[in-house]
């Protein structure tokens, strides 16, 4: 960055010595013309010469600066700050599976801590991957985090570039328009602009040749200022639409560039750079001649240009009919290009991810059915690594885990730590733990139910329509269910009785999962269930002090520190 600020100065500089040199040197032999005539020509070539060189280091710059930010963050991220960093909390909505369970979006959220898109429409893929509960290609999904996750030059130069789009409208509103868009040229003018062109060149020369006289080609310039105006507000109607996209088109251009002359090995990889090729030409190579068309439209706003391009060259429906060619012979294209684009951006995110968390292994796909999840050293994702204490896990299919525990104990952490694992495995990413062995299944939870003066309902009523929401999903597919104490607003007998027959039906329905509760009573559900087991997280007092390991053990919890810790705090 400073070698380039560095030659912005001297080209600068440059610059200037070379207008004050040749405004001098021309005042100086002003009465000889040829030397005049030619100082004038060099000293202008020159001049933008060193004009273009400069816009070239202007943009070199803004890349590196960009870059060099896109770095500061990755620094601060791995330091712990992720303030700078998209927290996606506008992808919580009520009725999703888990996404309001586990920190998935929010701050310090999953979310924040895996993406780096930079296009609106990378974001949102992200966003719907991690929503989804897709279980299926998961090893594909692997395969090409793993590649994306060695290539950090080339992940870094797609995500600097992206973030250089300034996207006046978005991707959606570009492609609607280009798919609805009417020609607003008829084709019977295909020809004409050649045609009159032609006769404009003869009409010039003939005039310079005193073969015609100046009237004629006055004529023939207002005929073509007539013809010209004719498609005015159409060509004005386009212009205005077709601008808006250069920017977007431009820098998709370079990114598309990106990804086609990227050597990957990966079949999906591989697949991508199929979907944006174009019969004979790069998808990269079709987006510039797109500008280019553009630019060229854009020759009207010059006002000492346009009357006269547009009277003898009729350049304005020239070029009105080259972006429309352009808009018929690739509307079918763009979608796909678009596509790969946004792909690309969200799954940067996955590798850097990946990239960034060298000690998370990718799970093994499990061929036997009967085991669910077996986890070694499972750590919690959002946990500093400093403080983490990994616990070990292995639940068969269809056994349900009841966790008993004090409070503060590391119940609610456990179960948030096997949901967002399971999220992580099922999209492809690795995961935080020693070993993580599963058979894919999706999740669904009820973990921080509340109740909603928006919508006059008490708490008890929220839980019970969350409750209901299990069930129905429960008739149409499998899950790994996570509950974290159920029915907490209603008295202790009617809790513990609907508790039980609720944790039947789960276990009637085929299900597996995680249920933590206070309540000691459902532990006794083991007895007649063999597909109850009984876990928990244990608390001591020392020396009148609270002691937590956040082990995961075998068996009921005995000790409870509620009427402890009221003490402690001099509440009671």
């Amino acid at each position: 960055l400073n070698q380039l600020k560095k030659q912005s100065r001297i080209i600068s500089a440059l610059r200037l010595f070379v207008f004050i040199s040749t405004c001098s040197i021309v005042y100086l032999i002003w009465a000889n013309n040829v030397p005049v005539v030619i100082t004038f020509i060099v000293g202008l070539a020159i001049f933008l010469f060193l004009v273009s060189k400069y816009s070239d280091v202007k943009s070199q710059r803004k890349y590196v600066e960009r870059l060099l930010h896109i770095n500061q963050v990755e620094l601060d991220a791995l330091h712990g700050d992720f303030s700078q960093l998209n927290n996606g909390e506008t992808y919580v909505f009520e009725a999703h599976h888990f996404n309001q369970d586990i920190d998935l979006f929010g701050d310090g959220s999953l979310f924040q801590r895996i993406s780096r898109t930079a296009t609106k429409n990378g974001e949102r893929r992200l966003a719907g991957w991690l929503n989804s509960n897709n279980i299926t290609a998961i090893e594909d999904k692997q395969a090409v985090i793993q590649e994306l996750a060695t290539k950090a030059k080339w992940r870094q130069h797609y995500q600097t570039t992206a973030s250089l789009v300034e996207e006046e409208v978005e991707s959606k509103y570009i492609l609607r328009w280009v798919k609805n868009h009417t020609p607003v040229i008829p084709s019977m003018f295909r020809f004409i602009p050649l045609i009159f062109s032609i006769l404009s060149i003869l009409g010039i020369v003939s005039y310079s040749l005193n073969l015609i006289p100046s009237s004629f080609l006055l004529y023939w310039f207002f005929l073509g200022l007539i013809i010209s105006g004719r498609t005015v507000k159409k060509v004005t109607d386009l212009y205005n639409s077709a601008s808006k996209t250069i920017d977007t088109f431009s820098q998709y251009g370079k990114l598309l560039a990106a990804i086609e002359t990227e050597n990957f090995t990966g079949e999906t990889l591989k697949a991508q750079q199929e979907k944006i090729k174009t019969d004979g030409m790069n998808a990269s190579k079709a987006l510039h001649n797109f500008s280019k068309a553009i630019d060229l439209l854009g020759q009207r706003n010059n006002i000492l240009v346009a009357p006269v391009v547009n009277g003898f060259f009729l350049l304005d429906i020239y070029s009105a009919m080259r972006v429309e060619k352009w808009i018929s012979d690739y509307n079918s294209s763009i979608d796909n290009w678009f596509d790969v684009i946004e792909y690309s951006d969200a799954m940067n995110s996955m590798g850097n991810f990946s990239f960034n968390n060298p000690d998370y292994l990718f799970p093994e796909i499990s061929s036997d059915k009967k085991v669910s999840i077996v986890a070694k050293e499972i750590g919690h994702p959002l946990l500093d690594k400093s403080k983490l204490v990994a616990n070990d896990i292995h639940i068969n299919r269809e056994d349900f885990f009841i966790i008993t525990g004090a409070n503060m104990a590391g119940k609610s952490t456990f179960l948030r730590t096997v949901a967002l694992n399971l999220v992580m495995a099922n999209c492809g990413l690795p995961v935080s733990a020693g070993k993580f062995s599963y058979h894919p299944i999706k999740l669904i939870s009820s973990m921080r139910t509340s109740d909603s003066l928006q919508n006059d309902e008490s708490y008890f009523f929220s839980e019970l329509k969350r409750l209901k929401f299990i069930v129905e999903e429960m008739k149409t597919d499998t899950y790994f269910i996570i509950l974290d104490e159920i029915l907490k607003g209603t008295n202790s007998k009617d809790k513990a009785e609907g508790s039980q027959k609720f944790v039947e039906k789960l276990v009637k329905s085929q299900s597996t999962g995680l249920i933590a509760t206070h309540d000691l009573s459902l532990c006794q559900l083991s007895d007649k269930l063999p597909q109850i087991q009984n876990r928990y997280f244990d608390a001591e007092i020392i020396d009148d002090e609270l002691h937590f390991d956040y082990r995961f053990k075998d068996g009921i919890c005995q000790n409870m520190n509620a009427s402890f810790l009221l003490r402690k705090m001099d509440i009671v």
